[in-house]
């Protein structure tokens, strides 16, 4: 579960990779929700920032996509960083055949700035609701056609029981919308039933849309026990047996926000195998669709 400890806490570093993954990914699996984090005075961390992460460096990213068995990344834009995406891009601009990008922008960004951000590997812009330094909800309908003109989508850091408040809105945007993290939304049997429900019936009716996809990633996030974080698969399996070609997994590395590491990025990929156990069905989340969304090419 997430822990919060106050403004701008300082959060633990993420655990190396130690053991091999439960199962062998496939050839071109794509690792689609990670961060790089600079450090001031390079790097400048935003005020309003929700807490303070330890270095996570291109380098040490790499890495840990060798140990998982990735062949393939996406790299989001850390809240700490808010509207700065020159980690992220420089990172995924050195790596262009298997790197792809999330970037924050103000609702003011400059096409300039957008063009600049496609040509380094940007494919999404991201809008955040829940850790301060993002860009917030507010700015979904300027954003949205700006991503539309570059074949970009959205994606969307936010409290799933908000969703179906939000549903048509969602539903009637001219791009593409990627949940994160499974929508945040809580276990069963944490006095939030009634919400919860509702909430998930709305991102199922979303991903029915064929423009609405999904991260099965974050289980920690929400989960009220420790890894395995089996009070999470139930909604991970509801999920993915609705509709597989819209679902994607990320480790989430390196894990922010969090005041003890009690797992290892390892851990998250070993989650995903309890979610699909069939080898055909994790090749679809971890190959195919992020080659579509991200526009992969090959293997």
């Amino acid at each position: 579960m997430s822990v919060t400890a106050g403004p701008a806490f300082h959060c633990a570093a993420p655990l190396l990779v130690t053991r091999a993954p439960s199962f062998v990914p496939p050839p071109g699996a794509c690792d689609c929700h990670s961060h790089v984090i600079g450090l001031p005075p390079a790097h400048p961390f935003v005020a309003e920032r929700s807490y303070t992460p330890p270095e996570a460096t291109p380098a040490a990213y790499l890495g840990n996509l060798r140990a998982l068995g990735m062949a393939r990344g996406v790299l989001v834009t850390v809240s700490v960083h808010g509207d700065d995406n020159r980690l992220m891009s420089d990172t995924i601009a050195a790596h262009r055949d298997r790197l792809a990008g999330v970037a924050v922008v103000r609702p003011d960004v400059s096409a300039r700035t957008l063009d600049a951000l496609g040509e380094a590997g940007v494919r999404a812009l991201r809008l955040n609701m829940l850790f301060g330094g993002g860009t917030g909800l507010a700015a979904l309908d300027v954003l949205a056609p700006l991503c539309a003109a570059r074949g970009w989508h959205l994606e969307l850091l936010l409290d799933g029981l908000l969703l179906p408040g939000l549903e048509q809105r969602l539903a009637g945007l001219p791009v593409p919308v990627v949940i994160d993290h499974m929508g945040h939304l809580p276990p069963a049997g944490t006095g939030q039933d009634s919400a919860r429900d509702a909430a998930i019936s709305a991102l199922l009716r979303l991903l029915e849309n064929g423009r609405t996809w999904v991260k099965l990633s974050g289980a920690y996030r929400s989960s009220a026990g420790a890894a395995p974080w089996v009070d999470t698969l139930p909604l991970a399996r509801q999920l993915h047996a609705a509709r597989p070609d819209r679902c994607l997994w990320g480790s989430d590395w390196p894990h922010v926000a969090q005041v003890r590491m009690g797992f290892s990025p390892v851990d998250t990929l070993d989650w995903l195998g309890r979610v699909i156990p069939d080898a055909a069905g994790r090749a679809e989340v971890l190959v195919d669709n992020p080659a579509r969304l991200y526009g992969f090419q090959g293997v």
